[in-house]
């Protein structure tokens, strides 16, 4: 049975708060082989990859084409009609795609929220009086207003208790005022948002040049109500870089898991007394495969070889030769010598050849000397075909003796890695809130590692001279690991660069060839405990060769397992960020949902959502400080309700299992470009220094750094945290003459217990909820004369008025409320 910690959650009442991948150089390419003389079987995919705009109809089409093996961009974004985003591929495989009900589409094709006021719902747009607020058909979830660039947006959610109805569909409007006390107008008709057939809400963005102090939502049923506009993030400029001597802009280029490492041994080595390494105890698989050769093409004849030997170990020094013979009835023979296999194909009667691919593979594999580990027919095929002699011998290769261009330069080790973990903190005694900051778990993800690193040498750097750097290294307990994918990052580097999961090779033979080389490998981000693929949740892939292959078991990988091993050694880890790129969101809980009925893993309570949307604001606060960027509300929140189900991340395990604050966030992603008025967007591995103010390695690197510190002082501060929380029944306890709507408010993110049937409150009794996903605290329509007991608890876990919920106590000193009804 798996451990999980009782907390003490969370609660609040405020409101809560178009890539291009860089694919130069031979990625995919056949490499030379080790020997002049040898022929090199050909490879299907030879051909060069490429990045398309694509449509899906929805999140089920989204798993049926991950599971097909597709490789999916992280920079996928909800429409109103799908979902689009961009898919790596060859020119067959768009067809496939195609054949598959994939809207391949154009570059200016997809779709963009509309700037004009277009009329609304019109003559099915009656408007009734708004009912109750226990009534409400319809509700305003979120209304914020954001500058980026110069240029004003509103962003609106609204959901309606209709929204299910689908024929005929319910439609929405919004309007909105220009200041306080003037008119609603504009009016606009929001989008419906439906997921694995669910209704979400309907949402909208669009431009405007005013803020506005309120908006109006009506529905096509009747419904209407109005609501306030929040500001989406602060202005202020980032604390950190308010000190003229703040030092940052260390990094200077992309750097490969060598670089990052020795950086951070580096670091331990420099700054002795606030910084250390950790070595994690499983080592990774390694950059190395095993040696292969694919001879005799795609047919029924084609026999694919693989060597027992690593490559760099031996493997590269084997060759295979299909030697024809003249005589009749000859045996199938083989003949090892040295490193050199010849197979002494068999010949019927007349003195032809008539040794099957399938006899072949058998005859290697089980008299190739111990040189050849497996030995099958091509994929599927039965291996009926005659062999056909080759040219020569066949050199066997790992393919993994070629640089890709633009890499950068150094030999990479071949074998396992253990990866270090960079520490720094004043006080490593465990007594601090940890913070651990994850990059890379996706190879081809290159912002990340450099985001990380960058933060890494901000808080060494000035630790002696900056107050606000100094609070948080004596604060806070900060593990960095920069990249936690080793092996993949360097295939990424040298090899493949749209590589995304591990190296390690799951396949059986059907998929065990030299052409699927670029396809193996655990997506790390898929192989966690929580709402996993094993437990029938969506987005993830029982297909080796699927991009978000979930591995044959749970923590199947030892990157994943290093994760459990940190957290449950050091359990002052308090708070987490994974990070990714490039679709430019941050999310947490919940992260996967079961696609029969979109159950979806236990959410946070309101608490901890609210806690969540604080820090969010906070740290996205700090990255729109350097250059505008700003990620937008419909980014944020639960990963499954605003992007995809994803099963089996880590946030999921550390959050449900743990205890721990677990954010993902994916860096990049749009830039608003006043020049064109559209938002652009970016890559997995962009030009470093590129456009400063759109899409630049370099810049996205500054900014999302201070995210990063931002969130150093989110846990500094919540360590620090001593004030117990206030709450209070809004309206008040008295006498009310009919049914009267009452709800909890309080000072800041907390949780409250509460009962009703007069019993003292426990952490047992019911959890102040909210009205929906995504929105505030529930509404009480009381009815008869009801006493409300209750406490709340802030996220540090002080607990009001110093009640203590586990004892019996005398004194009683939980808060207290009654609502007479007075019936006439």
């Amino acid at each position: 049975m798996r451990r999980r910690h009782r907390r003490i959650a969370l609660l609040a009442l405020s409101t809560l708060v178009v890539s291009t991948l860089v694919t130069t150089g031979p990625a995919g390419a056949q490499p030379a082989g080790p020997s002049a003389t040898a022929n090199r079987s050909p490879l299907e995919n030879s051909e060069s990859v490429r990045l398309v705009h694509i449509r899906l109809t929805g999140a089920e089409m989204l798993d049926k084409v991950a599971a097909a093996g597709f490789d999916l961009e992280h920079g996928l974004r909800r429409v109103p009609n799908g979902i689009e985003g961009e898919a790596v591929v060859t020119a067959a495989q768009t067809a496939e795609l195609t054949a598959m009900g994939v809207e391949v589409l154009g570059d200016d094709a997809g779709f963009a929220w509309s700037d004009e006021a277009d009329g609304g719902l019109g003559a099915a747009g009656t408007r009734a009086v708004q009912p109750a607020n226990h009534e409400a058909t319809v509700r305003v979830v979120r209304a914020d207003w954001f500058t980026t660039k110069g240029q004003g947006f509103l962003y609106v959610e609204a959901r309606t208790t209709e929204g299910q109805q689908a024929n005929p569909v319910v439609g929405m409007q919004v309007e909105n005022d220009t200041g306080k006390g003037t008119p609603f107008g504009f009016a606009r008709t929001m989008s419906r948002f439906v997921d694995s057939g669910q209704y979400m809400f309907h949402r909208n963005l669009f431009k405007l040049d005013v803020r506005p102090d309120k908006i109006q939502v009506t529905s096509s049923t009747g419904g209407v109500t109005t609501g306030v506009v929040s500001n989406w993030l602060e202005d202020a400029p980032p604390p950190l870089t308010a000190n003229p001597s703040y030092k940052s802009d260390f990094v200077d280029g992309y750097r490969n898991p060598q670089q990052l490492y020795s950086r951070a041994k580096e670091i331990a080595r420099q700054y002795p007394d606030i910084a250390e390494i950790v070595y994690l105890p499983n080592q990774t698989n390694g950059y190395q495969r095993k040696a292969q050769a694919q001879i005799g093409g795609t047919g029924q004849a084609a026999v694919v070889v693989t060597s027992a030997a690593w490559g760099h170990e031996g493997g590269n020094d084997i060759t295979v030769d299909f030697v024809g013979r003249s005589e009749p009835d000859l045996p199938l023979a083989v003949e090892v010598t040295g490193t050199a296999v010849r197979v002494l194909l068999a010949t019927d009667a007349a003195g032809a050849a008539a040794s099957t691919a399938a006899e072949v593979a058998e005859a290697l594999r089980t008299r190739s000397a111990g040189l050849i580990d497996r030995a099958h027919p091509y994929r599927t095929n039965g291996g009926t075909g005659i062999v056909a002699p080759t040219a020569g011998p066949v050199a066997l290769t790992d393919f993994l003796d070629q640089k890709r261009v633009g890499a950068p330069e150094g030999e990479v080790p071949r074998g396992p890695v253990t990866i270090p973990v960079l520490r720094i903190g004043k006080h490593r005694d465990g007594k601090k809130p940890g913070v651990l900051i994850q990059a890379q778990d996706h190879a081809r993800e290159w912002v990340p590692a450099t985001t990380s690193l960058e933060s890494a040498e901000r808080l060494v750097h000035n630790y002696r001279s900056d107050r606000e750097t100094k609070n948080i290294v004596e604060n806070t307990d900060v593990f960095f690991i920069l990249s936690n994918n080793p092996d993949g990052a360097n295939y990424s580097f040298y090899n493949f660069a749209s590589q995304r999961r591990n190296m390690t090779n799951h396949c059986p033979d059907a998929n065990a060839d030299p052409g699927r080389r670029n396809s193996w490998g655990v997506d790390l981000n898929r192989n966690y405990r929580v709402g996993s693929g094993h437990d029938g949740y969506a987005g993830a892939s029982t297909s080796c060769v699927s991009d978000t292959y979930q591995g044959p078991a749970e923590l199947s990988e030892p990157e994943s397992k290093n994760i459990i091993w940190l957290v449950e050694k050091y359990k002052n880890i308090k708070f987490m960020m994974s990070v990714h790129s490039n679709g430019g969101q941050l999310f947490w809980q919940p992260g996967a949902y079961i696609a029969d009925g979109r159950i979806t893993t236990p959410r946070p309570p309101l608490g901890d959502e609210a806690f969540y949307w604080q820090s969010a604001a906070r740290i996205l606060s700090q990255v729109k400080a350097h250059r505008e960027t700003v990620v937008t509300p419909e980014n944020v929140g639960g990963s499954s309700d605003v992007l995809y189900s994803s099963a089996g991340n880590v946030r999921e395990d550390l959050y449900h299992t743990y205890g721990i604050y677990a954010f993902g966030w994916e860096v990049g992603g749009s830039v608003y470009n006043p020049a064109t008025g559209n938002w652009q967007g970016g890559s997995f591995q962009p030009e470093w220094v590129g456009n400063p103010e759109l899409v630049s390695g370099h810049a996205e690197t500054m900014e999302y750094a201070n995210g990063i510190m931002e969130m150093f002082r989110v846990a500094a501060d919540w360590g620090k945290d001593k004030k117990k929380p206030t709450s209070e029944l809004v309206p008040g306890g008295g006498r009310y003459s009919g049914p009267v709507d009452v709800h909890f408010e309080t000072s800041e993110p907390a949780t409250i217990y509460y009962t009703t049937d007069g019993s003292r409150p426990t952490l047992e009794s019911p959890r102040y909820a909210a009205t929906e996903f995504r929105e505030p605290g529930q509404v009480f329509h009381v009815t008869e004369t009801t006493t409300f007991r209750w406490f709340s608890v802030d996220s540090a876990g002080n607990i009001e008025k110093n009640y203590d919920p586990t004892k019996n106590d005398k004194r009683n000193n939980y808060r207290s409320a009654t609502i007479t009804i007075t019936k006439r």
